[in-house]
């Protein structure tokens, strides 16, 4: 008897290499079409099938120029525009994870094609945990996946440590961690949990790193840092009034980019804006609720390439022209 992944794959095949519609696949596998349309589902889910799109066919170069000549990057990927205004919040946040993580694996797909012996240093978040759900297809043992910031308390899928070992065991890469809590009692201890060997070594890589994805974090309620209880509300409140906007891995910056001068950015263990500059750093941007947060980034000086979802790129791009 076949077990549950056994039958995923089955299905997986016969839809989407075989040509079968759902009817035929359910006939041939013996199963009830209900049965099927949930296999396939959880072959999506769960990065068995990822669905690629050629980019360079979505009608926004205008926009991803505009964009990329503002901020002075390398370069500026989109997703298709695809009219979110009239859904609600949670509704656009689901469709545009997915669809900014899917640009962002296929973006490091080709890169691992091109030189399979990368470094990469990932972030957390719900979008860098669509990227590891795209990345089927693509074998890198050479490769080297790092996380760029400590755990969470909690265990999710777009823990830190969880982007790391989902996107090593997709590709066969190996896989690097930092071994100590995301956020430090004290200064002191942070610098202890530095010292250690296990986590010295994973620094040692950042430096070497040739690429870099990070996800921004807006300072707001509703952001993950406060729906996991990483940060108190009054924490908010104070960092608003030095100026903070926003965060990635648990750096806060203000508008323009700088890091703003509070206990918490003295605490963090993560990656720095410094250290981030001297590579190839890739803001993933999802959502037009992240685009204050996202301009103030880019603004860092530190970003070399953005990959956002073409509602937000069309509402940055409008931002640009205003102000000519």
């Amino acid at each position: 008897m076949l077990s549950d992944n056994q039958q995923m794959t089955r299905a997986a095949w016969l839809y989407y290499v075989g040509g079968l519609n759902q009817e035929a696949t359910s006939k041939r596998m013996g199963l009830t079409r209900a049965r099927v349309n949930k296999l396939l589902s959880q072959a999506r889910d769960t990065g068995l099938v990822s669905i690629v799109i050629n980019e360079r066919d979505v009608g926004l170069l205008a926009e991803e120029e505009a964009i990329r000549a503002e901020f002075g990057l390398e370069f500026c990927l989109t997703t298709p525009k695809i009219g979110l205004s009239e859904v609600d919040a949670s509704t656009e946040a689901r469709i545009v994870f997915s669809m900014v993580g899917a640009a962002a694996a296929q973006y490091l797909r080709d890169r691992l094609t091109a030189n399979p012996e990368l470094i990469v240093g990932t972030g957390w978040g719900r979008t860098l945990e669509h990227v590891s759900r795209n990345l089927s297809g693509i074998a890198a043992p050479n490769a080297k996946f790092f996380s760029l910031m400590g755990s969470l308390t909690s265990n999710s899928s777009f823990n830190p440590f969880e982007v790391v070992h989902a996107i090593a065991q997709a590709t066969g890469a190996e896989g690097y961690f930092l071994p100590a809590p995301f956020i430090a009692d004290s200064e002191s201890d942070r610098e202890v949990f530095l010292s250690q060997r296990g986590i010295s070594e994973t620094m040692e890589l950042a430096k070497r790193a040739d690429l870099a994805f990070v996800s921004v974090g807006e300072l707001t309620e509703t952001s993950l840092l406060r729906t996991q209880n990483m940060i108190s509300e009054e924490e908010v409140t104070t960092l608003r009034d030095l100026g903070a906007v926003g965060d990635t891995n648990g750096i806060f910056f203000d508008q323009n980019g700088k890091t703003v001068d509070h206990d918490l950015n003295r605490r963090i263990v993560a990656i720095g804006l410094t250290l981030l500059a001297r590579t190839k750093t890739i803001v993933l941007s999802a959502g037009r609720r992240k685009l204050s947060a996202t301009m103030a980034i880019l603004r860092s000086g530190a970003i070399k390439g953005l990959i956002i979802d073409g509602d937000s790129a069309v509402h940055l791009y409008q931002s640009i022209q205003k102000k000519k």
